[in-house]
């Protein structure tokens, strides 16, 4: 996907009071960061930040990391938070970072749950380790997740969903639960936040698909 460049995005994103521009100083000291002992989901791969920033208005007593690689797309998180008719959301934070780097930013066991949404599906073989459902990437999340922690994953793509069904176990995670039609599983949709492509992609009649999946 082509992305358009927009003039001072970096600059605008570092300057901006929800965004950490040297997360990894943190690493192992996140509770201290936020002041309290609240448990902390990130989503890798936020996008215009819509899904966790509606996350942390519902769920005060979360900490909540927004990761994006690109200050393109992450720039319009913070404009969004702007325009919000509130004074500051103090369990919400952005890194502009790619997310192969998440063990130099996380400690072990400092993490409670990982969100992907719409993640880039990657379609050449020779590109699979850079999935961010590959057994490459779920090492890593192996290396930052507290005990029972879990990874919800959701896309459109048919076949980066079948992989992931495949390629989980075969990095030591078990899949507790999945479906291939979101939107008509009751149980699996109960609370469920849509992102901008989702929304996008089920108004076309496209089935969502998601599972979760937890350390062993």
């Amino acid at each position: 996907m082509r992305l358009r460049n927009i003039k001072g995005a970096r600059e605008i994103v570092e300057n901006n009071p929800y965004t950490i521009t040297e997360p990894e100083t943190n690493k192992g000291h996140w509770k201290e960061y936020f002041h309290n002992t609240n448990p902390i989901h990130i989503e890798i791969g936020m996008g215009k930040g819509r899904f966790i920033t509606q996350l942390s208005l519902e769920h005060k007593n979360i900490n909540y990391i927004g990761i994006e690689r690109y200050s393109s797309v992450l720039v319009r998180a913070v404009e969004k938070l702007e325009a919000l008719d509130i004074s500051s959301i103090e369990n919400l934070k952005f890194v502009r970072m790619d997310a192969g780097s998440i063990c130099e930013v996380f400690d072990k066991n400092e993490v409670d749950r990982i969100y992907l949404n719409f993640s880039d599906p990657w379609p050449k073989e020779r590109h699979a380790k850079r999935r961010l459902t590959s057994r490459q990437f779920f090492e890593r999340y192996s290396q930052i997740l507290s005990p029972n922690g879990c990874v919800e994953f959701k896309t459109d793509n048919q076949d980066l969903f079948e992989f992931s069904l495949e390629e989980i176990p075969i990095a030591g995670w078990k899949i507790i639960e999945y479906t291939r039609d979101l939107h008509h599983n009751e149980n699996m949709a109960k609370g469920n936040i849509m992102t901008e492509y989702e929304e996008k992609f089920s108004s076309l009649g496209q089935p969502i698909y998601k599972l979760i999946a937890q350390t062993k």
